[in-house]
């Protein structure tokens, strides 16, 4: 450091590292250049009957290298491979004429009828793949074909279901029977034990804030169905990208989300009950099952949909609007649960384009400034106690997330001028406004 910075300070601060925590749903969405390719000469190679370079393409277009999820291995002219998908790890072998996987869900120490029950009629809601036990009493979930039916496309599609059916499966079952339990979890990463007391805290404290806004806020509940209703999906949203939980609590937040959407003639308020009633049975669960499921994996298939920025566009203009009456009659929580269901609906259903994904967790670090001090990052975008803003913050984390993605977009230019900082309610309009009207093409290669 020169004489000056020491003496006046260096204009552009050191960086101190953050912590590297995994937010939100993982997405398969965001593949470089060299595993695209690898898609194409795995096809190609397929057509051409070329089956073991078909698959050793195939399984470098599954292959992030940052999250390390793919390892296969040659030897004798078979390939053998394992796939990580969350807390479940995928094996098999693929040679000139069978392609076979299979993953361990669970060891039953006593075969049950109930979970024996719940595996045969698992099948029925399986396209390529099945459940099975094995010699020692291992559930597993298995796939198997003959390489000349076995092209990149289908392997892609049975290998997502198997993976996913099996992360999602081994923690509900788990949870619901006693006789079970846990295989292959050696390449879990557990969370630091003050992390998960922070993410425990920020859960409880966070439903307990809206069941009593909804119970003992000055808006009546039945006549105000659409505020409350979005003030739970936007909870449900936001518990599921900021705590990014496994297991069961992740299973009640998916089945919140499917009971709000469900055409099944329920008025809104009604379902506004069973949700607080969802959420009840989540803070009533003991500590020790919420530590259970917090881990971090790596992860090889995303199970949101891609979508382009238009999406996102237009969910803004949709949903920010509502915001208006709120703000003007001094509703400020209903407000706020706008733009965060928003952003928490477009991070939970869908994979958006990447700047967006990091646009929506940069909102989340402003408003939820004090949760993410908490798990331990330095950046202070917004102390809610003095209601102030960094706004040089702010700008300066944006004009990063545009540089990080300038080569895929380069016409990624978001207008900061419209970024209002009165109070977090005009920020997070103003964010949302910000976004919607930035233009986000991607670069074809």
């Amino acid at each position: 450091m020169s004489f000056f910075n020491r003496l006046f300070g260096n204009q552009e601060e050191t960086e101190v590292p953050q912590p590297t925590l995994k937010f939100g749903r993982y997405t398969d969405s965001y593949k470089t250049k060299v595993q695209y390719d690898a898609w194409d000469t795995a096809l190609d190679e397929f057509e051409n009957e070329n089956y073991l370079e078909c698959y050793r393409a195939f399984f470098r277009y599954l292959r992030d290298e940052r999250a390390d999820n793919v390892h296969f291995t040659e030897e004798n002219g078979q390939i053998e491979f394992e796939v990580f998908q969350g807390s479940k790890r995928v094996t098999g072998y693929a040679n000139e004429k069978h392609f076979k996987a299979e993953a361990k869900v669970a060891h039953a120490n006593d075969l049950n009828i109930g979970f024996m029950r719940r595996m045969v009629e698992g099948n029925f809601d399986l396209k390529y793949s099945r459940y099975a036990l094995n010699e020692e009493n291992d559930i597993l979930i298995l796939f198997d074909t003959y390489t000349l039916d076995g092209s990149p496309y289908k392997l892609y599609y049975a290998l997502k279901e198997l993976a996913t059916n099996a992360d999602k499966q081994d923690d509900l079952l788990l949870d619901e029977f006693e006789m079970l339990r846990p295989v292959e979890i050696g390449h879990l990463k557990d969370l630091q034990t003050a992390q998960k007391e922070v993410k425990y805290n920020f859960t409880v404290s966070e439903i307990k804030e809206v069941l009593d806004e909804i119970e003992n806020g000055r808006l009546n509940p039945n006549q105000y169905a659409g505020a409350m209703g979005y003030m739970l999906l936007s909870l449900s949203y936001k518990l599921d990208f900021l705590t990014k939980p496994e297991g069961f609590m992740m299973e009640t937040l998916e089945r919140i989300n499917r009971l709000y959407f469900a055409n099944d003639g329920n008025g809104m308020a009604k379902k506004n009950a069973t949700l607080q009633k969802e959420f009840q049975k989540l803070i009533e669960r003991p500590k020790e099952e919420f530590f259970k499921e917090m881990y971090e994996v790596p992860a090889t298939f995303g199970i949101t949909s891609p979508v382009n920025h238009d999406k996102v566009a237009s969910i803004i203009e949709g949903e920010l609007g509502n915001m208006d009456w709120y703000i003007d009659h001094k509703h400020f929580k209903v407000a706020l649960a706008i733009p965060e269901y928003i952003a928490g609906h477009c991070l939970f259903q869908y994979a958006v384009p990447k700047p967006d994904r990091q646009f929506f967790k940069l909102f989340f670090q402003v408003v939820e400034s004090e949760y993410f001090q908490n798990l331990g990052f330095t950046l202070n975008y917004y102390n809610s106690k003095t209601e102030k803003f960094d706004p040089k913050g702010i700008k300066k984390a944006i004009k990063d997330i545009v540089e990080q993605n300038k080569e895929n977009y380069p016409d990624l230019d978001p207008d900061v001028s419209k970024l209002k900082f009165d109070s977090i309610c005009e920020f997070a309009k103003s964010f949302m406004i910000m976004l919607k009207e930035t233009e986000m093409i991607k670069k074809e290669h």
